[in-house]
C-alpha cells in the first residue's frame, strides 16, 4: 500500500475518531460535501488539502504520519476494566492524563512527586491496561483517540458523580481564567436536538486546541476541564410544588 494511500486512511480514522462527518469537513475547508467525498474515495490530495485537513483536526504531519504507521483504529472509549484501574489508583489516573496530554518526563519530575521508577511503573502499567504503548526513553503513544470519551455511567462517571463533583464545584468561578453559566429554559425537542450537537461541537472544538497546544512547555500550559451537560431537569426543592399527573 502506498505512502499516500495509508496517510488518507489515517485521516479516515481521525474524521471518525472526532466524529467529524464529510459535510462539516467541506464546510470548514470551504468544499462541497461531493468533492470531499470524492477525494477520500480515490484516496488522493494535495499537500495542501492534506495540511487544511490535519489543521480542522487538530493534529500535524508528523503525527498523521505516526497514525499511519500504527495502522490501528485508536480507541474511542476505555474497557470497564480500564476505566476501573483508573479509579482505583489516583496516581495511576494522573499518570494516565500526564501521558496522553504530551507532558515529557522532566516536566513529570519537576512538578510531581513521584520517583523516575514510580513513574516508569506508572507507565508500565498504563502500557499493559492498553492505554498507551511505552516507547523507549519513557515516551507514552497514546492508543485513544484523543477525544475519547469515558463510559456512560460507568466506573470513571460514577466516580465523578460520587467523589469529584463537590471537588469541582467546592470553590467559586471567579478567577481569570474561569467560567460558569448555569441556564434554564423550555425548548422545543427541536431546541433540545441543536443544543446537544452544540455541545457536541464545543467538545470537539475543545479537542483541536489541546491538540494545537500539545506541544507546548508544561510552564505555558494550564489545566482546564469543561463539564458540558444538558438534560430535563427540575430542581428537587422544587417538587412538593409540582402537581401529579396522571
Amino acid at each position: 500500500m502506498s505512502v499516500s494511500i495509508d496517510l488518507v486512511n489515517a485521516l479516515k480514522r481521525s474524521l471518525r475518531a472526532q466524529g467529524l462527518t464529510y459535510r462539516e469537513l467541506a464546510q470548514r475547508i470551504g468544499l462541497s460535501e461531493a468533492a470531499v467525498k470524492r477525494m477520500f474515495s480515490r484516496r488522493a490530495m494535495s499537500l495542501l488539502r492534506l495540511e487544511q485537513i490535519c489543521q480542522v483536526l487538530g493534529i500535524g504531519l508528523a503525527e498523521l504520519g505516526a497514525e499511519a504507521g500504527r495502522g490501528a483504529e485508536p480507541m474511542a472509549r476505555l474497557s470497564q476494566a480500564q476505566e476501573q484501574a483508573l479509579v482505583d489508583d489516583p496516581a495511576l489516573m494522573l499518570a494516565m492524563f500526564l501521558s496522553i496530554n504530551r507532558w515529557r518526563q522532566d516536566d513529570v519530575m519537576a512538578h510531581f512527586a513521584f520517583s523516575l521508577p514510580q513513574w516508569t511503573g506508572l507507565l508500565a502499567r498504563l502500557d499493559r491496561l492498553g492505554i498507551i504503548e511505552l516507547m523507549p526513553g519513557n515516551r507514552a503513544r497514546a492508543l485513544t483517540a484523543r477525544n475519547f470519551r469515558w463510559l456512560t455511567d460507568g466506573p470513571m462517571e460514577r466516580h465523578f458523580r460520587t467523589a469529584l463533583l463537590g471537588d469541582y464545584f467546592a470553590d467559586p468561578f471567579d478567577g481569570e481564567q474561569d467560567r460558569l453559566l448555569l441556564l434554564s429554559g423550555a425548548l422545543s425537542p427541536d431546541g433540545v436536538k441543536q443544543m446537544k450537537q452544540r455541545l457536541e461541537e464545543l467538545a470537539r472544538e475543545f479537542d483541536g486546541l489541546l491538540a494545537r497546544d500539545a506541544a507546548l512547555p508544561a510552564e505555558q500550559r494550564v489545566g482546564v476541564s469543561l463539564v458540558l451537560a444538558q438534560k430535563p431537569w427540575l430542581l428537587k426543592l422544587f417538587a412538593p410544588y409540582r402537581r401529579a399527573r396522571d
